[in-house]
């Protein structure tokens, strides 16, 4: 088992540069989570990979760590009725008070399944068509790259996706399922921590943020809201996870579950 004075090292390194709460007596899950990096990284256990990142402090390895430690849970159209309201309501309603394009940011990707899933729908969307723009970004690397891969497997397409999107936007590929060319063109990638400056990224009239603030620290929480509530352009929503919860200056807008806005003229 990992020492407890390494394992709150750990949790304070995470805080630190990415605002992750790790909880230091949760040993197993920490082990879990960081041995398969040891592995992938070449060394001999996950004692030598931790006392490699304490003595070298090399930004590749602490970063390997940090972003290995960040909660991986991620599915296609995860809370369907707020994807409904999406291309129902929220998206079109965007459109047409938005001379230019609709700008819409998954933040926190993951593998790509959510800002995929907007894509489906978008593409599913005539009315739509031509006006919104994907950005989608995450703090990982390696989940980026999956994203940007589109490969997945029979467990992850049918964690949420329909049987008639799986048939109409994905192949098979061996023992995996590629999503088409189509859809994946419609996405641009960055790779963002939360916690830096997100004004530089423009601003967007819809940002995705769902599932992502439970695994923050209460401070880091609060300063990601602020920044993604800058980054939003006038009249922009806000979309939350269903047990995230949000602050009181966030404005639901009625009746669609996890959608704001920012302040009560928005």
């Amino acid at each position: 088992m990992i020492p407890l004075e390494d394992r709150e090292r750990i949790a304070a390194i995470c805080a630190s540069r990415a605002g992750l709460r790790v909880d230091p007596d949760k040993a197993y899950l920490i082990e879990s989570r960081l041995a398969p990096v040891a592995r992938r990284e070449g060394f001999g256990s996950l004692s030598d990979f931790l006392e490699s990142v304490r003595l070298r402090a090399e930004e590749r390895l602490v970063w390997a760590m940090v972003e290995a430690m960040a909660p991986p849970e991620t599915a296609f159209f995860r809370d369907p009725a707020v994807f409904e309201a999406l291309a129902r309501d929220v998206l079109p309603g965007l459109a047409a008070r938005t001379e230019g394009p609709v700008r819409v940011w998954s933040a926190a990707c993951g593998a790509g399944q959510e800002v995929y899933s907007l894509a489906m729908l978008l593409a599913e969307t005539p009315a739509l068509a031509g006006r919104v723009e994907l950005f989608a970004s995450d703090l990982s690397e390696r989940s980026l790259e999956k994203a940007q891969a589109a490969l997945y497997s029979q467990f992850e397409v049918q964690r949420g996706l329909p049987a008639q999107r799986l048939v109409r936007h994905f192949e098979r590929e061996g023992e995996f399922f590629a999503l088409s060319p189509r859809i994946r063109q419609m996405v641009r990638w960055r790779r963002v921590n939360l916690l830096d400056d997100l004004s530089r990224l423009g601003g967007f009239e819809l940002i995705l943020c769902r599932n992502v603030l439970g695994g923050l620290t209460g401070e880091a929480r609060e300063r990601v809201l602020e920044g993604l509530t800058r980054a939003l352009a006038p009249g922009g929503r806000l979309v939350l996870g269903l047990n995230d919860g949000a602050e009181a200056w966030l404005d639901p807008v009625a009746p669609h579950a996890g959608v704001f806005a920012v302040g009560a003229a928005a």
